[in-house]
Protein backbone atom coordinates (compact mmCIF):
# COMPACT_ATOMS: atom_id res chain seq x y z
CA UNK A 1 0.00 0.00 0.00
CA UNK A 2 3.11 2.60 0.90
CA UNK A 3 4.42 1.69 -2.49
CA UNK A 4 1.04 2.71 -4.41
CA UNK A 5 0.80 5.95 -2.33
CA UNK A 6 4.53 6.98 -3.04
CA UNK A 7 4.26 6.21 -6.53
CA UNK A 8 0.49 8.47 -6.75
CA UNK A 9 2.46 10.91 -4.91
CA UNK A 10 5.61 11.29 -7.35
CA UNK A 11 3.11 11.39 -10.28
CA UNK A 12 1.11 14.35 -8.51
CA UNK A 13 4.45 16.12 -7.66
CA UNK A 14 5.80 15.76 -11.32
CA UNK A 15 2.55 16.34 -13.38
CA UNK A 16 2.56 20.49 -12.74
CA UNK A 17 6.42 20.41 -14.03
CA UNK A 18 5.80 18.31 -16.87
CA UNK A 19 2.92 20.64 -17.60
CA UNK A 20 4.58 23.72 -17.57
CA UNK A 21 7.00 22.86 -20.02
CA UNK A 22 6.11 24.33 -23.17
CA UNK A 23 7.98 24.63 -26.69
CA UNK A 24 8.32 27.76 -29.12
CA UNK A 25 7.83 27.27 -32.53
CA UNK A 26 10.63 27.21 -34.77
CA UNK A 27 10.88 29.81 -36.86
CA UNK A 28 10.72 28.07 -40.05
CA UNK A 29 6.93 27.07 -38.90
CA UNK A 30 6.45 30.37 -37.94
CA UNK A 31 7.23 31.33 -40.92
CA UNK A 32 5.35 29.34 -43.05
CA UNK A 33 2.77 30.09 -45.49
CA UNK A 34 -0.85 29.80 -44.77
CA UNK A 35 -1.56 29.52 -48.52
CA UNK A 36 -0.52 28.44 -51.30
CA UNK A 37 -1.29 30.40 -54.35
CA UNK A 38 -0.38 28.34 -57.77
CA UNK A 39 -0.29 24.73 -56.06
CA UNK A 40 -2.14 21.25 -55.48
CA UNK A 41 -1.89 18.84 -53.27
CA UNK A 42 -1.30 15.08 -55.16
CA UNK A 43 -3.43 13.71 -52.82
CA UNK A 44 -6.39 15.97 -53.93
CA UNK A 45 -5.66 15.17 -57.58
CA UNK A 46 -5.91 11.43 -57.77
CA UNK A 47 -9.97 11.13 -58.78
CA UNK A 48 -9.60 13.69 -61.04
CA UNK A 49 -11.56 13.31 -63.38
CA UNK A 50 -10.04 13.27 -67.09
CA UNK A 51 -12.61 13.75 -70.56
CA UNK A 52 -11.55 13.80 -74.16
CA UNK A 53 -12.54 17.02 -76.70
CA UNK A 54 -16.13 15.94 -77.03
CA UNK A 55 -16.61 16.27 -73.45
CA UNK A 56 -16.78 12.78 -72.50
CA UNK A 57 -15.44 11.42 -69.67
CA UNK A 58 -12.55 8.71 -70.38
CA UNK A 59 -10.74 8.08 -67.26
CA UNK A 60 -9.46 9.36 -63.85
CA UNK A 61 -6.19 10.66 -62.68
CA UNK A 62 -4.79 7.51 -60.42
CA UNK A 63 -1.65 7.72 -59.01
CA UNK A 64 0.79 10.64 -58.54
CA UNK A 65 4.39 9.42 -59.95
CA UNK A 66 7.38 11.55 -58.34
CA UNK A 67 10.84 11.18 -59.54
CA UNK A 68 14.05 10.82 -57.27
CA UNK A 69 14.88 14.44 -57.22
CA UNK A 70 11.13 15.15 -55.86
CA UNK A 71 9.82 16.45 -59.18
CA UNK A 72 6.45 15.41 -60.39
CA UNK A 73 7.11 12.75 -63.12
CA UNK A 74 3.38 12.66 -64.32
CA UNK A 75 0.48 10.92 -63.33
CA UNK A 76 -1.15 7.93 -63.94
CA UNK A 77 -4.37 7.57 -65.48
CA UNK A 78 -6.74 4.64 -65.31
CA UNK A 79 -9.27 4.27 -68.39
CA UNK A 80 -11.93 1.75 -68.88
CA UNK A 81 -13.03 -1.16 -66.70
CA UNK A 82 -15.68 -1.62 -64.46
CA UNK A 83 -15.49 -1.47 -60.65
CA UNK A 84 -11.46 -1.54 -60.87
CA UNK A 85 -12.03 -4.41 -63.13
CA UNK A 86 -10.05 -4.33 -66.34
CA UNK A 87 -8.62 -1.01 -66.07
CA UNK A 88 -5.96 -0.01 -68.26
CA UNK A 89 -3.13 1.98 -66.61
CA UNK A 90 -1.22 4.85 -68.60
CA UNK A 91 1.25 7.69 -67.76
CA UNK A 92 0.85 10.71 -68.61
CA UNK A 93 2.86 13.96 -68.56
CA UNK A 94 1.32 17.07 -66.76
CA UNK A 95 1.29 19.27 -69.60
CA UNK A 96 -0.38 16.50 -71.59
CA UNK A 97 -3.56 17.31 -69.75
CA UNK A 98 -5.63 21.09 -69.26
CA UNK A 99 -6.54 21.61 -65.63
CA UNK A 100 -9.84 23.49 -65.23
CA UNK A 101 -12.00 24.84 -62.67
CA UNK A 102 -15.39 24.32 -64.41
CA UNK A 103 -16.67 22.79 -67.73
CA UNK A 104 -14.91 24.69 -71.09
CA UNK A 105 -12.25 26.77 -69.34
CA UNK A 106 -8.60 25.14 -69.09
CA UNK A 107 -5.62 26.36 -67.23
CA UNK A 108 -1.80 24.64 -66.56
CA UNK A 109 -2.38 26.25 -63.14
CA UNK A 110 -4.14 26.40 -60.01
CA UNK A 111 -7.53 27.74 -58.95
CA UNK A 112 -7.34 31.52 -58.99
CA UNK A 113 -5.69 33.18 -55.84
CA UNK A 114 -8.92 33.94 -53.87
CA UNK A 115 -10.21 30.37 -53.86
CA UNK A 116 -8.89 27.95 -51.30
CA UNK A 117 -9.74 24.99 -53.67
CA UNK A 118 -6.36 22.84 -54.02
CA UNK A 119 -7.40 20.83 -56.61
CA UNK A 120 -8.63 21.02 -60.34
CA UNK A 121 -12.35 20.02 -60.96
CA UNK A 122 -11.27 18.09 -64.17
CA UNK A 123 -8.77 17.51 -66.84
CA UNK A 124 -9.13 17.17 -70.82
CA UNK A 125 -6.67 15.65 -73.34
CA UNK A 126 -7.10 15.58 -76.60
CA UNK A 127 -7.43 11.71 -76.89
CA UNK A 128 -10.59 8.75 -77.29
CA UNK A 129 -10.79 6.64 -74.82
CA UNK A 130 -9.42 4.06 -77.57
CA UNK A 131 -6.26 6.34 -78.05
CA UNK A 132 -5.74 5.95 -74.23
CA UNK A 133 -5.91 2.12 -74.25
CA UNK A 134 -3.57 1.88 -77.38
CA UNK A 135 -0.76 3.76 -75.38
CA UNK A 136 1.70 1.27 -73.92
CA UNK A 137 -0.07 0.30 -70.11
CA UNK A 138 2.12 1.16 -66.68
CA UNK A 139 2.80 -1.37 -64.66
CA UNK A 140 2.78 -0.81 -60.77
Amino acid sequence: MRLISAAVMACVLASPVAVAQTTAPSSSAAEAPHSATGQWRASKLVGVDIYNEQNENIGEVDDVIIDPSGKIDGVIVSVGGFLGMGEHHVLMKLDQIKFSNKAGTTSTASTSSDSRQWYPDRGTVNLTKDQLKAMPQFKY
